[in-house]
């Protein structure tokens, strides 16, 4: 039966799985390809979605509205990203979705809300959110606050510029609004570093596992500089070791106390000792703008 509908359509694929494949091997990069479309699938499900088919490393997926699409995504990053952990991979997803008119045939589903679903996913790298500004729109106030517009660009067969928009996660406030219960248990162990901000201080431990940086008001450590992303890093405690997780526009600057000195853009970087963090800037310890970290 043919019928039209309006549904967020959603693509979400492992980020460079061919050389995951070369890293680790076919037996087990297959296994563990596996095992991410299942949680994906499974995220989806809880969501109130449906996979319409998975493609090698991608699935395909509606859902009815353009927040539950959304808040899935957002699942399906923190979720891999803690799976990752435990599988002892780097693995990376990328998530694309757009909110439209779509024909539904045969449990299928086509229209230019497909192709567009697809053009955005196209445009995520690995532990990236994208959909278009159209969709923005339409999703809950409280999810739109957790986005940033990147560019506004020409699609072939749209006479409109598109507005390409990014959900930024891993925040904790966000979790609590954009996630599900997880589908996987993560450990945490005893305080183990300081990080600071002017005169303020938190210690990472059980109950903090979490600190971030950025110029939006949502940070643990708001810094206001136009360099700054809205979210623009993190530090996290995980499983017995502190990581620094950048998320921003201009990437992050590490300079450890005995002068090396680390660039980190959308990637993450174990970090230990005592040292400065500048956000899209190099920084020295006595810059205002400068976050300290010390263990």
């Amino acid at each position: 039966m043919r019928e039209n509908a309006t549904l967020a359509i959603m693509f979400a694929d492992i980020a460079g799985s061919t050389k995951l494949y070369e890293t680790i091997g076919d037996a087990k990069a297959r296994e563990i390809t596996s095992r991410c479309i299942e949680l994906l699938s499974s995220i989806t499900k809880y969501h109130g979605g449906r996979v319409v088919k998975t493609i090698g490393d991608e699935v395909m997926c509606i859902f009815p509205s353009a927040d539950s699409a959304a808040e899935a995504s957002v699942q399906m990053q923190e979720d891999v990203a803690a799976q990752a952990l435990r599988w002892g991979t780097a693995l990376k997803i990328r998530v694309g979705f757009h909110f439209g008119e779509v024909i539904k045939e045969n449990n299928d589903v086509f229209g230019d809300a497909v192709n567009l679903a697809a053009r955005m996913a196209a445009q995520a790298k690995g532990d990236q959110i994208i959909t278009t500004g159209d969709t923005l729109e339409v999703m809950s106030p409280h999810l739109r606050m957790n986005s940033r517009m990147l560019i506004t660009t020409t699609v072939k067969g749209k006479t409109k510029p598109i507005q390409i928009v990014e959900l930024t996660w891993g925040e904790e406030e966000e979790l609590t609004v954009m996630g599900g219960p997880s589908f996987s248990i993560t450990a945490k162990t005893t305080p183990s570093m300081v990080v600071s901000f002017n005169d303020q201080s938190v210690t990472l431990s059980e109950t903090q596992s979490v600190v971030s940086f950025g110029r939006g008001a949502t940070n643990t450590f708001v810094v206001p500089d136009n360099m700054s992303s809205r979210v623009h890093s993190r530090i996290e405690y995980r499983r017995g070791k502190i990581y620094l997780v950048d998320q921003s526009t201009n990437g992050t600057y590490v300079i450890a106390a005995k002068g090396q000195q680390t660039f980190v853009h959308r990637d993450e970087l174990p970090i230990e000792g005592s040292g400065v963090i500048g956000l899209g800037r190099i920084v020295a310890p006595d810059d205002p703008l400068a976050v300290h970290y010390r263990q």
